[in-house]
């Protein structure tokens, strides 16, 4: 019986420690590692696109220092705003050189709300 008791414990504490490891960062660390996925279902994952050096461009524009130049790229629209609307709907405003379409329109439909929001808090980071 006694065994089977700390056969038990140690089981229960096993558990926990795991569940520990296993808790969710910030929702700026969630998207990070969302950014850094190499796919995101059956479409690139940002990081194929965008770079985070300055001034590289692979397909998409560089995301380096988005969040100091998101505030007053279009008038009206807060820097969380505006990439809020660049993910959910990127051909409602085009960077110059960079053609409608250049980034896929399906984000709206294939992340949740929360990844939007973890990807968001994020791209806030990159000052």
């Amino acid at each position: 019986m006694k065994k089977l008791m700390f056969s038990s414990i140690v089981l229960a504490l096993f558990a926990l420690l795991l569940s520990a490891c296993s808790t969710p960062g910030t929702p700026a660390e969630e998207g990070a590692k969302l950014f850094a996925q190499k796919t995101l279902e059956d479409q690139p994952g940002c990081i194929t696109c965008h770079s985070l050096q300055p001034e590289t461009i692979i397909i998409g524009q560089s995301l380096n220092g988005i969040a100091s130049r998101a505030g007053s790229t279009v008038p009206g629209l807060s820097a969380e705003e505006y990439i809020r609307e660049s993910i959910l709907d990127p051909n409602a405003y085009l960077e110059e050189g960079f053609p409608i379409d250049t980034m896929p329109p399906v984000w709206g439909d294939r992340l949740s709300e929360t990844q939007v929001d973890e990807l968001v808090a994020f791209l806030l980071t990159l000052k």
